[in-house]
């Protein structure tokens, strides 16, 4: 039988603080959510500003990370490579960059999903959370 790891209140904390931290220095109005290994919402966050459609795009964006065990930018670059078929592949809902998967020795912990300004800031944000836990 393996160990596996998982994701503890305080990662969440330092997570968001640090994803938070970044979002605030650059002026950035986003929602933060953070999820497991399996898709499961286990943090959100809406700073003052954000749209309120991005309480529903970040989680997504960390559910598709977390259960698909890779950036959602890779699913974004297939579709606009032309494979729009790709679209209709299931639980797939957010693939757009801006989910960034967590993981530790090879293994996937969950992911951080951002919504709120362009796609690249969203990632720079979720990166920036995840290397608040050394990773």
């Amino acid at each position: 039988m393996k160990t596996k790891l998982y994701l503890e209140l305080a990662d969440l904390k330092a997570i968001a603080a640090a994803a938070e931290a970044e979002a605030l220095a650059n002026q950035w109005a986003v929602t933060i959510a953070i999820v497991d290994d399996g898709g499961n919402l286990l943090w959100l966050q809406r700073l003052d500003g954000a749209a309120p459609i991005s309480s529903f795009i970040a989680p997504a964006k960390a559910r598709t990370s977390a259960i698909g065990r890779r950036e959602t930018k890779v699913y974004e670059d297939i579709i606009n490579g032309g494979r729009f078929s790709f679209l209709s592949a299931p639980t797939l809902d957010g693939m757009l960059e801006g989910g960034v998967p967590i993981v530790k020795d090879g293994q996937c912990l969950g992911a951080v999903g951002v919504s709120g300004v362009k796609s690249t800031e969203d990632a720079q944000i979720a990166r920036a959370g995840i290397a608040a836990i050394g990773l």
